[in-house]
């Protein structure tokens, strides 16, 4: 397993036609939002792991890398594509500089290994997607609930573990945040301790994290109030096995591209229940969704609604997943009634999206930084629009695939950072995509 094909990452941008309907089956990949956690928290149990459905997208093999920068054994078995096997060994006596960690946005989850290797974190501030700020003081009050040191300057931060960990640490996070909720998790794992965190995220990504701690020793439980975690007896030994999730966002893009061109598709490899929002959304909408344990099908929509849709971002355990809001405004743009969007997580997003969409056409009003409508449906016109994060990426995708004409849609590094290769799937299900080589 490595980085998409050589051949794949020389195309820089890709043109989509609009033609028949989307039809047909695609399996997703693994998630890169599960994968990221799963590994920091195999790399913080102090024993080996051999994690399956590891993706290819470039920030999963970019967090491979730093993890073995860190001094890590990352070993990739020839015979299993996807696999790759997480082990402790001896470290160097000084930790690596990772100023490569800056070029990823969840590089925060590399404090708990590095605690668990040096003793001291130190990490550039976080990049990846320009989406807003992605702040980090909830974080350092989950190291300092540790009792950890934390210093800030302009280049980054480090984290200084506490002389002597703590038995037991009772924190309530003021927000449901993901990161902050798997930052305490690791760290409990790295300190061997006790935790019971308050109002935490519950999202599929935290709970998987959870479920392979159980499968590791380790006594779990959550509830919307709070999570509890407890180390197992003894020092366990052997190597465990834990499984990335199929990629509940590719899963939701693959969904409303089919929903926008009135086709109808299966889309396996991925918790039917982990779509349970997006799904409600569509149906509301007109266009009839099955959820399986194992897969989701849109069907063909007798008639749209036109009932305005509601796709507003949220933590809360039921809430739909910011990384949704993107490609269902894409599909919006085909459907009948006004539709209100909000994404108040990630502030900066719509200052990515709306602009690409705008150049093909689309009139959206800003009700503010975060929150826009729309009135479709609206005819767009092909054009070349950029891919300046991942889920913009995606959504150009879609609205692409309705346009009048050709979209050349540039900057799909952007998008390989989340996807190996989301045209690929879509050209499964018939789309009309050319590769544009750089």
């Amino acid at each position: 397993m490595g980085l998409a094909p050589a051949c794949t990452r020389d195309i820089d941008a890709v043109t989509v036609r609009p033609g028949r309907p989307l039809a047909g089956t695609v399996q997703v990949d693994g998630s890169k939002n599960a994968a990221l956690p799963l590994l920091a928290a195999a790399a913080s149990l102090g024993r080996g792991v051999r994690l399956s459905g590891v993706p290819a997208s470039a920030d999963v093999q970019r967090m491979l890398c730093l993890l073995e920068q860190t001094g890590y054994r990352v070993a990739r078995p020839v015979a299993e594509p996807g696999t790759v096997i997480v082990a402790p060994k001896e470290h160097p006596a000084t930790a690596p500089d990772l100023t490569d960690a800056a070029r990823i946005r969840a590089s925060y989850y590399l404090v708990a290994p590095l605690l668990a290797a040096y003793g001291q974190a130190a990490l550039p501030w976080p990049g990846g997607c320009q989406i807003g700020d992605r702040g980090m003081e909830l974080h350092f009050t989950v190291y300092e609930a540790f009792g950890d040191t934390v210093l800030v300057d302009d280049s980054g931060y480090r984290v200084l573990a506490a002389d002597q960990a703590r038995d037991m640490v009772v924190l309530t996070l003021p927000f449901r945040s993901r990161g902050a909720s798997i930052a305490a998790i690791c760290r409990t794992v790295v300190a061997g301790s006790r935790l019971q965190l308050g109002n935490p995220n519950l999202s599929p990504e935290t709970t998987g994290v959870l479920a392979a701690l159980r499968s590791a020793g380790w006594t779990t439980h959550a509830d919307s109030e709070k999570i509890t975690l407890a180390p197992p007896p003894g020092v366990p030994a052997g190597t465990v096995a834990w499984t990335v999730p199929g990629d509940k966002i590719e899963a939701g893009t693959l969904a409303c591209a089919i929903a926008a061109t009135g086709g109808e598709g299966r889309i396996e490899g991925v918790t039917g229940s982990d779509l349970k929002v997006l799904a409600g959304l569509l149906d509301w909408a007109g266009i009839p969704v099955t959820l399986a344990p194992d897969a989701i099908t849109v069907h063909r929509a007798r008639s749209v609604s036109g009932r305005p849709l509601r796709a507003i971002a949220s933590l809360t355990p039921d809430g739909l997943d910011a990384d949704f809001e993107p490609a269902l405004m894409a599909m919006a743009l085909t459907l009948p009634g006004t539709h209100l969007f909000a994404d108040d997580i990630n502030p900066g997003r719509h200052g990515n999206l709306l602009p690409q969409l705008a150049g093909l056409g689309a009139v959206i009003e800003e009700l503010s930084p975060t929150r826009c409508r729309l009135t479709g449906p609206q005819r767009l016109t092909g054009t070349t629009v950029k891919a300046t994060d991942i889920r913009t990426g995606s959504a150009l995708l879609i609205a692409g695939l309705s346009a009048r004409g050709a979209t050349t849609v540039s900057g799909l590094d952007q998008l390989r950072r989340g996807h190996a290769d989301l045209p690929a799937k879509l050209r499964t299900l018939g789309a009309d995509l050319t590769d544009v080589p750089r």
